[in-house]
């Protein structure tokens, strides 16, 4: 990768990008993370037996209000209008593994690589706030870009990290129990 940052003005000081002269353009990124469990997580998030509740529910909704707060946690980021945002959770129990992908869509001058990486770590995070009572060596691994597409630098793929899909695939997204309904704060 060649060229200079462009979080940084001539004099070093940190800003963010001017994107006003930018096209506006259909821009997707899909990042994905996993985070290792023991036995005892497995059996109580795919049982839906955690104390704290429905675990992927949960964390689903906290990945998805991530992406729509990344703005005031990454500090250069631009504040987004998100069009499409899904966060979609994976089970490999042979290795302990509980994958997060998160997908987010905007029209707008600039990328959401920022959102969908976000919304993968804070998705994984809410897995190990909720499970830490029965296993806090959980750990958080290969959160990465899995890829982009539009803006003027064109679509990338990473196809550079090993392997990043499970050996075993269950996709528990139909299969999460539904988050309660409780009275909305308005």
């Amino acid at each position: 990768m060649c060229g200079k940052l462009s979080h940084f003005d001539s004099s070093g000081n940190a800003v963010m990008v001017d994107v006003s002269e930018k096209e506006i353009t259909r821009r997707t990124a899909v990042a994905r993370g996993y985070i290792s469990v023991n036995d005892q997580v497995m059996a109580a998030v795919l049982s839906g037996t955690a104390k704290k509740g429905d675990v992927l529910g949960v964390a689903r909704v906290a990945g998805i209000m991530a992406v729509k707060n990344t703005s005031s946690l990454i500090p250069m980021c631009h504040t987004l209008l998100i069009h499409k945002c899904s966060v979609d959770f994976q089970v490999d129990e042979d290795r302990g593994w509980i994958w997060a992908e998160c997908t987010v869509r905007v029209d707008g001058k600039t990328g959401v690589e920022m959102e969908a990486l976000t919304g993968v770590s804070v998705a994984l995070l809410t897995i190990y706030d909720m499970c830490k009572a029965l296993d806090r060596s959980m750990a958080l691994h290969n959160i990465h870009l899995v890829k982009k597409t539009g803006g003027k630098s064109g679509d990338y793929y990473n196809d550079l990290m090993p392997e990043t899909a499970p050996a075993k695939e269950t996709n528990l997204a139909a299969e999460a129990a539904p988050v309660p309904e409780g009275d909305a704060d308005d």
